[in-house]
């Protein structure tokens, strides 16, 4: 594939997406690139907000097969990765495949379950894979997580453990509508709809061998200078320095800066990064991997974003950053 046909399937992806889901345009190139990079989105944000709307929307234009789990205090492991049951008439236990066993895995409200529950997708988020009774089971590709939570302070949820956020390319939130016009938008397309799922008319727009090949495209064609290299690892390891914070980033964080910069300089029609396509992941990629110590947490005087901002602002980025440049 061609970073020319790329871009116009990326641009056709955004625009069938937002059809449907009424949001800034910049949300939804976040989410398309975070599927591009083959990395797991986490949206937090309080209820009603179309979190499982646009999960479920970009599912469906992606053209891949997708699979929900409506997270609950009672839901139990063995209901997302399945389970072997006995067949009297083959007179053998067979495997009832769980709904990890897709493409694309709407995890809704994710923080409703206890973490033994939340812990069963651990494996399946790192090695797209899941172990039942012994026994290794590959994930098809591509394979990532959606997932929704509710802000921790609501009644009857459990914070998702450090390990499992880390797991997260990007935590992203949509926030409330900017305007007025936005808001009357939202209730037209109620109308027309004359349902509240409005998805059995939605087409998708790519297949998921063309989704494969976008995400083949960001990982071996797009050139990453050494300075942008250098760039990103000097603003994750300052997160660890500051002596406000208690945990700073892993270098899992400077993989998903990585990732997610190479998706959007390909969705902006370039073969290189510069540091700008770094610094739009910055909080997303870099907000939920850093815990301030509690004084901080306490008096609210500093955010993880406000932190990131500080850092971004005294590291300097590289003014040479193209091949042969």
């Amino acid at each position: 594939m061609e970073i020319e046909e790329f871009s116009a399937l990326s641009r056709g992806i955004l625009e069938r997406t937002s059809q449907v889901f009424v949001g800034e345009e910049l949300l939804l190139r976040k989410l398309l690139c975070a599927a591009l990079a083959n990395g797991h989105v986490l949206f937090e944000d309080n209820p009603g907000l179309g979190k499982t709307l646009l999960a479920k929307t970009f599912s469906k234009v992606i053209g891949s097969r997708w699979g929900r789990i409506q997270f609950t205090p009672d839901l139990m492991p063995a209901d997302i990765l399945g389970t072997r049951v006995w067949r009297a008439k083959d007179s053998e236990f067979q495997l009832e495949k769980g709904p990890v066993f897709t493409n694309i895995l709407l995890a809704d409200e994710i923080n409703r379950s206890p973490p033994k529950t939340q812990a069963a997708l651990l494996e399946a988020m790192e090695e797209r894979q899941v172990t039942i009774e012994g026994t290794t089971h590959v994930l098809e590709t591509p394979f990532f997580v959606i997932a929704t939570q509710n802000p921790i302070e609501h009644e009857g949820t459990f914070p998702l453990p450090e390990a499992q956020m880390d797991r997260f390319l990007m935590r992203l939130s949509l926030g409330y509508v900017n305007s007025l016009q936005e808001e009357s938008e939202i209730l037209r397309r109620r109308l027309k709809w004359k349902m509240d799922n409005p998805l059995s008319t939605l087409q998708p727009y790519v297949t998921s061998q063309q989704m494969i090949q976008m995400q083949q495209l960001v990982e071996n064609g797009i050139y990453v200078d050494d300075s942008i290299l250098d760039y990103v690892s000097e603003i994750v390891r300052n997160s660890r320095k500051d002596p406000a914070v208690e945990i700073g980033s892993s270098p899992r964080g400077s993989l998903a800066l990585l990732k997610l910069s190479r998706a959007h300089a390909a969705l902006l029609g370039r073969d290189f990064v510069t540091p700008d396509d770094v610094k739009v992941f910055v909080h997303d990629a870099l907000g939920h991997r850093i815990i301030l110590k509690m004084e901080y947490e306490i008096d609210e005087e500093l955010t993880p974003n406000m932190l990131v901002d500080r850092i971004v602002a005294t590291v300097e980025a590289p003014k040479e950053y193209r091949k042969n440049a």
